[in-house]
């Protein structure tokens, strides 16, 4: 399978509703997720099934990388998303107009608390999304790679 097969979308209608006018609007509606927190749109393949799937996540930036978040709001497994990254780590992204293929992985932990402390600033329901699970939530550094077509 390939990450440029057109994606499976979310079954959550409002998180697949975002992701078509993001994608639509080349991000003009629906980079600003609620008016405030950057967003992008990641697409991964699934582990089991090979075939992508899209999701928009809240983002930062750490020089040329783009920093997401697998909190899964404080639930006390990891979202599929991250599993499946984990298993599949090319990822496609799209950061309004630009879309690129990138590498994932989790932050080290060299990595870890100045990138928590930045994307808890950007977003700061993290903190409290920790406070609500005993799992370390894990950072995923996004690594551009090459444009996509």
């Amino acid at each position: 399978m390939s990450l440029d097969q057109t994606p499976i979308e979310s079954p959550t209608e409002w998180v697949a509703d975002h992701v078509r006018r993001y994608v639509e609007t080349d991000g003009q509606d629906g980079h600003l997720f609620r008016g405030k927190y950057p967003a992008l749109v990641l697409t991964t393949l699934g582990r089991k099934s090979g075939k992508p799937r899209r999701l928009a996540l809240i983002y930062g930036r750490d020089g040329d990388n783009y920093v997401v978040v697998a909190s899964k709001g404080g639930a006390p497994k990891h979202p599929e998303w991250y599993l499946n990254l984990r298993a599949h780590p090319e990822v496609k992204v799209q950061v309004m107009a630009d879309r690129f293929y990138a590498n994932a992985r989790p932050a080290t932990p060299e990595e870890y608390g100045a990138l928590w402390d930045k994307m808890v600033e950007i977003f700061p329901p993290y903190a409290e999304y920790q406070q609500k699970t005993d799992r370390k939530i894990p950072i995923v550094i996004l690594e551009p790679v090459r444009p996509a077509e």
